[in-house]
């Protein structure tokens, strides 16, 4: 196969779902032939990444993510996706494992926000205590120039309640659960936009759309960047990686 890329999932695997969905839906499409060409890995098995993040002694996440990328650079994809926010917490050993460029989704998701909220000035974010802890979207923030809010702790437990009670162990959204973190990170906590982090927050979100709060889904902007590039290779189109974001 030709005009392709890999995306390297099952982080988990109904977030995976959801973001394959998008690519599906949001492809411009006449005939069968003009869906995208992709490899998807569904590696449910790899260990949790906050665990490992917030004690090293646990299992790491790098080594089999490692042998996906090796694996997946023999067969020359022209960039690689990777959809969990927190696995990015590796990024640089992963980029640095392959010449093929993996789009880093924490700093797409992080340089769209001027675009799509122009006038907001300070950015919450909600995601796992692992993506908390690496501060990969703090340091996003920060360097962007954004004053950011973290929530608090009653957030944070509705958080991880929400990614790994609801969603990873019953693959469920409770709405009003999730409308409720929106709602305090908004009144509280004075956020123009919020980051959803985590990409079983991208899932609440495709599940549970209809609220009035401005979020920026990382796993959204992510599809629709994988469709543009994915387009300009089929169409033959030069592609400097370093300027996408």
């Amino acid at each position: 196969m030709e005009q392709f890329f890999t995306i390297i999932g099952g982080m988990g695997t109904l977030a995976t779902e959801s973001f394959i969905n998008l690519l599906n839906e949001r492809t411009p499409i006449k005939k069968d032939q003009d869906y995208l060409n992709y490899i998807l890995v569904n590696h449910a098995t790899v260990p949790d990444r906050t665990e490992h993040i917030m004690d090293h002694s646990k299992p790491s996440f790098l080594p089999p993510l490692l042998e996906d990328i090796k694996q997946q650079s023999l067969l020359k994809p022209d960039f690689f996706v990777m959809v969990c926010n927190t696995a990015h917490y590796y990024y640089k050993e992963l980029q640095e494992a392959t010449d093929i460029p993996l789009i880093h989704m924490p700093h797409l998701a992080v340089s769209s926000i001027k675009k799509n909220y122009p006038s907001a000035k300070k950015i919450g974010l909600i995601a796992t205590k692992g993506t908390i802890a690496d501060h990969i979207y703090e340091d996003e923030l920060k360097q962007a120039g954004y004053d950011y809010s973290l929530g608090d702790q009653e957030v944070q437990d509705q958080v991880e309640s929400l990614i790994y009670d609801d969603i990873k162990e019953n693959g469920q959204v409770d709405s009003e659960k999730y409308y409720g973190i929106l709602r305090v990170m908004k009144e509280k906590f004075d956020c123009d936009a919020i980051i959803l982090g985590c990409t079983e927050l991208s899932f609440a979100q495709a599940k549970a759309p209809d609220h009035e709060y401005s979020v920026i889904d990382a796993q959204s902007i992510i599809a629709d960047k994988t469709i543009e590039l994915a387009l300009k290779i089929r169409n033959k189109e030069v592609i400097d990686f370093e300027s996408i974001y």
